[in-house]
């Protein structure tokens, strides 16, 4: 009998560990450690949390994905390789402040290419609504393409341009990001 309870215990174990491994969490936020994109797998590099104000309000939460992982932010950056960016909004945030956010990010990390960008910022902001905790936004870069765009898992468009992907991703892992925490969760360090 006890042979039989040690058993069922190893193998509850054994389950219960499997599905942890299977999501990491932040801030009661899960995402699975690969996502499937045009039949091919990404892993999740790491999670990171944007937090706003001097008061460090909890904003959302991002999980990066990326074919290897990486913690090199310049050869994320610089891969010709599809990435995608998931953020899980833990709060509300109105389109008028995204759209801020958006300016500010690109201003601060890609500030010399803005004139190149300025019609694909304005698409890629016109595609980001107003979003209530829960909301999810992604980002997926495929190389050739662009950046396909999705609310809550409903296509909003693409925004053409590897050039756009990039100077879109800096926004996170350029030398300006939202807050050094979030970058560096996203790299595969802790996230908080």
């Amino acid at each position: 009998m006890k042979k039989k309870i040690r058993l069922i215990a190893a193998v509850l174990a054994f389950a219960l560990g499997s599905a942890a491994a299977q999501a990491k969490t932040c801030e009661g936020v899960s995402f699975p450690d690969t996502v499937q994109t045009d039949g091919a797998a990404l892993k999740l590099n790491g999670l990171g949390l944007r937090q706003a104000t001097i008061l460090n309000i909890n904003v959302y939460v991002g999980a990066l994905y990326l074919p290897q992982t990486s913690a090199d932010a310049n050869a994320v950056l610089a891969a010709n390789a599809p990435k995608q960016l998931i953020l899980q909004f833990v709060r509300d945030v109105g389109a008028s402040d995204l759209s801020k956010g958006w300016d500010e990010g690109f201003e601060k990390n890609a500030k010399s290419q803005l004139p190149a960008l300025k019609q694909r910022i304005d698409a890629f902001k016109a595609m980001t609504p107003d979003v209530t905790s829960g909301n999810q936004l992604s980002m997926l870069h495929k190389p050739g393409t662009g950046v396909l765009v999705a609310v809550n898992g409903k296509p909003k468009g693409t925004i053409t341009g590897d050039d756009f992907a990039r100077a879109l991703f800096a926004i996170w892992l350029g030398a300006k990001p939202p807050n050094a925490g979030l970058k560096a969760g996203l790299l595969g360090g802790a996230c908080e």
